[in-house]
This record gives C-alpha cells, structure tokens and sequence, in this order.
C-alpha cells in the first residue's frame, strides 16, 4: 500500500541520494510500459461545451499528471469515487474498506480531443488495465481500474472499446477495468493536486509517472502539451 505522503517523504529524506541512485540507474520508461493501441471504433458524438471524464487507474497522481499533458483537457482533478463523502478522505481510502477508488475527474474541449482519445490515452499510458486491484507497487480496492461513465453513450464507448482491445488481444491478460455509471466525485484534499509537477524529484514520481509522461510525448505526439494545464491555474482563470 502506497504511504501517506507525510511517510513517504520523509523516508525519501532519509534515502534521498540511495533513491536518487538507483532511479538514475534504471533506463527511462522501465517502470511502466506503454501499450500501443488501436483507436476506439466507435465514440462518443462531438458536442458543444465542456465534458467531463471520470477514470481511475492507481494512483491519481500519475493519472491526473498524464492528462494534465494532454491537449483539449481544461482541467483534471484527482478525488475519489465510489464511497461515501463520510469516508472521502486519503487517510480512510487508503485503508482500502471505503469503497473509493482514487480517481480523476477531467473536463475537456469534445471539439479538440474526444471522449474515445482520453480512453485511448487512458489504456495506453495511463496505467495497466489488467491489473486487478492495484497498479505496480500499490494495491488494494481503491487502486482499481475504473471507468465512471456520466451518460448511456459513454457507457456504450467505453464497453466497445474494451470488448475491441480484448479481441485484438492487444494485452498479454484480458482487461478488468470495470465500467460503471458516475455517482458522486469528491475532489481529493490539496496537497494531492498536481503532485507530480510539483514534486517531479520524488522517487515515487520519478519511478512510476514521469515515465508515462514521456509515453505520452512518444506515442501520442498530437496530443501531447509541454505545459501542464494545473488545477492551480484552472482555480485562477476561474
């Protein structure tokens, strides 16, 4: 189970040139590798105004720093999904007994970037969607990998989409995303915001996400954005 950040710190303080060390001897993008993946054959319809896209695939950091990078996302938010508001806090989720999954919560431009091309996006770099609850060195229910559909058309995209990957076998194991409709999304507290920009140092970062930033750049060029598009700055603008 992935530490509270506090732990997590301080024990990178306390290893922080042996941690250094070993990440600089690993080859860039070990920790994760990408899936190269055919498009989805059937998306949603491109409509006016903003849309929102709610996913989880492990830890939210990595996830909410990928889109962060992506063209035509407005802004991504992690939080959790699946529980109660009681209990929609990191310190109870990570327990693994609340029913949450760490999520991220996107808003994007449908006339710049589709429904189907964040799901893409997400199967391909994102994270590992035959992993059954838990994704590289975290585990438990609340790093399960989950689509949260908001309408009956992103609930039908996003079933094609996964029966076309698991036929065209393009994964060693079948996929065990599980795919259900949007409840409630409770923003996840502030330090957990673009973590992964603010922190790119952090061993935990460096190891697990910044490789799927640079997945990113290299398999979904058109796609990719220099400049993160942060929640700090969405909170600014608005």
């Amino acid at each position: 189970m992935r530490r509270h950040p506090s732990s997590r710190l301080s024990l990178c303080a306390a290893l922080g040139a042996l941690a250094i060390t070993v990440f600089a001897a690993v080859p860039s993008g070990a920790a994760e590798d990408a899936v190269i993946i055919p498009a989805p054959a059937m998306d949603v319809q491109a409509s006016d105004g903003i849309q929102t896209a709610v996913i989880a695939g492990g830890c939210f950091w990595g996830v909410q720093g990928v889109f962060q990078h992506t063209a035509g996302v407005v802004n991504a938010v992690s939080g959790y999904v699946g529980g109660s508001k009681a209990t929609a806090n990191y310190t109870v989720v990570s327990t693994g007994t609340t029913g949450h999954a760490e999520a991220v919560e996107i808003k994007y431009d449908p006339k710049k970037i589709s429904y189907g091309k964040i799901l893409q996006i997400f199967f391909s770099v994102a994270h590992d969607p035959t992993q059954l609850n838990r994704q590289g060195p975290d585990s438990g229910t609340q790093y399960r990998s989950a689509i949260f559909t908001s309408n009956d058309e992103q609930k039908k995209v996003a079933d094609a989409y996964v029966a076309q990957l698991n036929a065209a076998k393009v994964y060693r194991k079948p996929i065990v995303t599980k795919i259900g409709p949007l409840e409630t999304f409770y923003t996840a507290e502030d330090y957990h915001q673009d973590y992964l920009t603010l922190h790119p140092n952090q061993p935990y970062i460096a190891y697990n996400d910044l490789p799927k930033i640079e997945n990113l750049k290299k398999i979904f060029a058109q796609n990719y954005i220099e400049k993160p598009t942060l929640v700090s700055s969405a909170r600014v603008t608005n």
